[in-house]
């Protein structure tokens, strides 16, 4: 037994001794640093391929470091529209009168929301229930400087808003009004704005629908509005919805929420709504609008029943103007007055069904049917005289100040 491991002792020594040769031997042809010569030899450590490094070599596992900093096609386009018109929206806050116990007027904090430059000059584009109601009006820009707005021009019917802010020498940053007609859902938007105070938020999405009639709280409708499912919040009211062109192609107006917060379903006054009024706003503070010359009452149970009319719905022509477009074209108005409530009402006139091929069974309707309908164009007005279907073309009058809601 002691001679035994004599040997094993001396096979373990001389098998160590081997190891370690070969072990200094390859450390030796490695050249490794801090190898036993401290030498150092950059040919004994192969090169990356360049091909490898510039990416080029689609075969290659090897991931360029560049490329991590480099970023997708979309988020570049979604810089690039940021960076080119964030300035261009504004941020509005508002006071407004309340009055105390003792009925005394004070100020208050009004809403806050968004808008668009869209002149040089100071001329901003928001939503009407933005600036309603405001007997001040504040203007601030991306840098932070504050001025004085005036509110030129309101339109009810479309829920838009003209402010205007003199600038003095600052140079704007303005959004360039697209075409909405042209849209397709499904196509990309973009949407910045100040929700919540968070100032010039960008949100993306699509277009989700089009055309879509939305009721306002004001019992409205606004028609051809954009649907999109880019998150819109508090705050947004009154910002741009952008194509991918860096093109206006709507005003973002209202949400559906059942939480108060954006569940992905928007909505936006189209930019042709906007094309069309804003220049009326401008220069007079409402938009002209074209008008049938009548006194208008819309039909309800207790009338219909009381009158024996063969319709429930619509708009009887209690009077129509003397010498106006409805009497010209041969439009008929009542002739037996009857009392209701505080007013009068004259029955046996016609009761208008239709205008410009659109159905009318509300005041409402008439409003919309006309509302994108200039004074001196003409439309085709649909009546019931008696149980008989008569057609009537007129040219449109100048809408009333009494008929212009505000």
């Amino acid at each position: 037994m002691q001679r035994f491991s004599r040997v094993h002792l001396i096979l373990t020594a001389v098998v160590s001794a081997a190891a370690a040769i070969l072990v200094t031997a390859a450390l030796g042809y490695l050249h490794l640093p801090g190898s036993s010569d401290g030498a150092y030899k950059d040919e004994a450590v192969p090169a990356i391929p360049e091909a490898m490094v510039s990416g080029n070599n689609t075969a290659s596992p090897v991931i360029p470091v560049q490329s991590r900093h480099q970023f997708e096609e979309d988020e570049l386009l979604n810089i690039d529209i940021y960076q080119r018109l964030n300035q261009g929206v504004v941020n509005i806050t508002t006071e407004v009168v309340a009055y105390n116990w003792f009925l005394e007027p004070v100020p208050r904090e009004g809403g806050s929301g968004s808008g668009s430059i869209i002149d040089s000059r100071g001329y901003v584009l928001t939503n009407r229930h933005v600036v309603q109601n405001a007997y001040k009006v504040k203007i601030t820009l991306y840098d932070g400087t504050q001025y004085d707005g005036e509110v030129i021009g309101t339109d009810a019917e479309n829920d838009l808003a003209v402010v205007k802010f003199n600038p003095g020498n600052k140079d704007l940053v303005t959004i360039p009004m697209g075409r909405s007609a042209d849209l397709k859902v499904g196509q990309k938007v973009l949407a910045i704005g100040n929700p919540f105070g968070y100032e010039r938020t960008l949100t993306t999405g699509i277009v989700s629908g089009l055309g879509r009639p939305v009721r306002t709280s004001n019992d409205l409708i606004i028609r051809d509005m954009i649907q999109t499912d880019a998150s819109i919040n508090p705050g947004n009211s009154g910002g741009p919805l952008i194509n991918s062109f860096g093109e206006m192609i709507g005003i973002n107006s209202m949400i559906y929420s059942p939480s108060g917060g954006s569940v992905g379903i928007g909505f936006s006054v189209s930019v042709d709504t906007a094309r069309r009024v804003v220049p009326d706003l401008m220069k007079y503070g409402s938009v002209r609008r074209g008008w049938i010359d009548i006194v208008p009452v819309q039909l309800f149970p207790q009338l219909v029943r009381y009158a024996d009319l063969p319709v429930t719905k619509g708009i009887l022509v209690s009077r129509v103007i003397e010498n106006g477009n409805a009497e010209t074209a041969g439009i008929r108005g009542g002739n037996t007055a009857v009392r209701y409530g505080r007013s009068t009402i004259y029955l046996g006139g016609d009761v208008i069904v239709e205008v410009d091929d659109m159905p009318i069974e509300s005041l409402v309707d008439l409003y919309g049917a006309l509302e994108d309908n200039k004074p001196g164009e003409k439309v085709k007005v649909v009546v019931l005289r008696g149980k008989s279907r008569k057609e009537f073309e007129l040219i449109l009058s100048e809408r009333p100040e009494r008929y212009i809601l505000e």
